[in-house]
């Protein structure tokens, strides 16, 4: 399983230590990363590959919506076939 996360949200520290904790812990690889500051607001897309038979997507979706929620942030994952469709259109 292939899939799109997108974190949004005010820069604090330790962003991407905390979201790159949390889906080692899911065993969710991170194949691809980018991620930006502006004004303050920091964004950051990523690519994360796993294993669906281990972890199911609705379980890596719902811990990732949670850590969001605890630590201030918006964060939205997609299956890449959907990503890929929509940016087609």
């Amino acid at each position: 399983m292939k899939a799109v996360i997108t974190v949004i949200g005010h820069d604090q520290v330790g962003i991407v230590a905390t979201v790159s904790q949390q889906l080692a812990e899911l065993q969710v690889n991170i194949t691809d990363i980018s991620q930006t500051l502006m004004h303050g607001e920091f964004t950051m897309m990523l690519m994360g590959e796993w294993d669906e038979n281990n972890v199911k997507f609705n379980v890596v979706q719902q811990s990732l919506t949670a850590l969001g929620q605890r630590v201030g942030l918006d964060i939205h994952i997609q299956r890449q076939e959907l990503f890929d469709a929509i940016q087609k259109l």
